[in-house]
């Protein structure tokens, strides 16, 4: 299988065959998503790195929230971006996998990006963000389809860090800042077997449809 979408800045991605493979698995409005997300990548490419977390991260957060079980018949499905747009809805894991990879797409560099498991005090409940690190010590800001405003994790006292992990790295985290190195993102069976599913030839079906 061809990857038409993987985690480096170098790619190119096919527009035609993406949206046409929207179309044939979700269609015609998949379709349209799948133009209005290349509409947005080529609109944000000259931005700088601030106004491009703001542009994905509020492209994203339009698409619904929907549980795994009830979307995909599985408890735990980390769809990829074109299955996500495709189906118009996700649950937390889902918003932050498109965000990362889209922002891979716009010249974001990986080290500057973690895909972060957290635990959300008030929904009791383990979630998914993206912490974006404009320096390798800095506060990195959350973005997040709970709370739509990226804040820097110190202001996001509801979300208690657990790991974190990205194109290489996977680090178990202590306090909100830059955790713990504990070995290769490989590690994660989820995210190594997302990655071999991020072409367009075997995309999921859904077992609710949203459309």
């Amino acid at each position: 299988m061809v990857s038409v979408l993987y985690a480096k800045k170098t790619s190119k991605l096919n527009e035609p065959q993406i949206v046409a493979a929207l179309i044939s698995n979700y269609g015609e409005r998949a379709g349209k998503r799948g133009k209005a997300w290349f509409r947005l990548m080529n609109k944000s490419s000259a931005l700088d790195e601030a106004q491009k977390l703001k542009s994905v991260n509020n492209f994203f957060n339009l698409l619904r929230f929907t549980d795994d079980i009830k979307l995909w018949g599985v408890s735990n499905y980390w769809a990829t971006p074109i299955e996500f747009l495709g189906v118009n809805a996700g649950d937390c894991e889902d918003f932050a996998i498109a965000k990362y990879f889209t922002l891979l797409e716009l010249g974001i560099p990986d080290k500057k990006m973690r895909i972060t498991m957290v635990k959300a005090v008030t929904l009791d409940q383990y979630h998914m963000v993206v912490a974006y690190y404009e320096t390798p010590g800095s506060v990195p800001v959350i973005l997040d389809n709970i709370d739509g405003r990226i804040k820097p994790a110190t202001k996001r006292k509801d979300l208690i860090p657990v790991y974190s992990f990205n194109g290489k790295q996977l680090w178990l985290n202590k306090k909100k800042g830059q955790g713990v190195l504990a070995g290769k993102s490989q590690r994660l069976k989820r995210w190594t077997d997302l990655n071999q599913r991020m072409g367009i030839s075997n995309l999921k079906q859904p077992k609710l449809r949203m459309e």
